[in-house]
């Protein structure tokens, strides 16, 4: 099972910053133990200096990413507030079959709702699901009914 793990780097920020990222390295911590035969995909592992890059090289990386959001199983997006770039992936994702779970409080942002499967309002509600296995039986659950609908 493939996971892109997607979520909110530059987000509304108008200046050259990234968004605190920790969230990531405690998603990465909850995944590996609760879903260890999972491959996890972390854009921000191999590119944490990417508001340094150059136009091509950002160019080639933000449309790599979003390429390889058509060829995962998951699309886990945490995203506290709106993320173009988040969207995009989500976007992907969900148009190629994926998965698309959402951690937001934007539950009424037509991007969330309408491209998301499951959504929770915070780390918390999502961690709690993760422990008790229940998210593991949507994602089944949920895998199972998207393949049903492929030609």
């Amino acid at each position: 099972m493939r996971i892109f793990l997607a979520g909110i780097m530059q987000g509304s920020l108008v200046h050259a910053a990234v968004h605190d990222q920790d969230y990531r390295r405690h998603l990465k911590e909850l995944l590996a133990e609760h879903l260890p035969d999972a491959e996890l995909y972390d854009p921000l592992a191999d590119h944490a200096n990417s508001i340094e890059y150059d136009d091509a090289t950002g160019r080639d990386v933000f449309f790599r990413h979003n390429r390889m959001c058509r060829d995962v199983d998951i699309l886990l997006a945490f995203v506290p507030e709106a993320s173009m770039g988040t969207a995009i992936e989500m976007w992907e994702a969900w148009q190629h079959g994926a998965v698309v779970i959402t951690i937001s409080p934007l539950k009424v942002n037509w991007a969330v709702r309408f491209l998301s499967h499951v959504v929770y309002r915070d780390l918390v509600a999502f961690e709690a699901d993760l422990c008790t296995g229940q998210l593991a039986q949507q994602i089944a659950e949920l895998r199972g009914h998207l393949n049903q609908a492929d030609p």
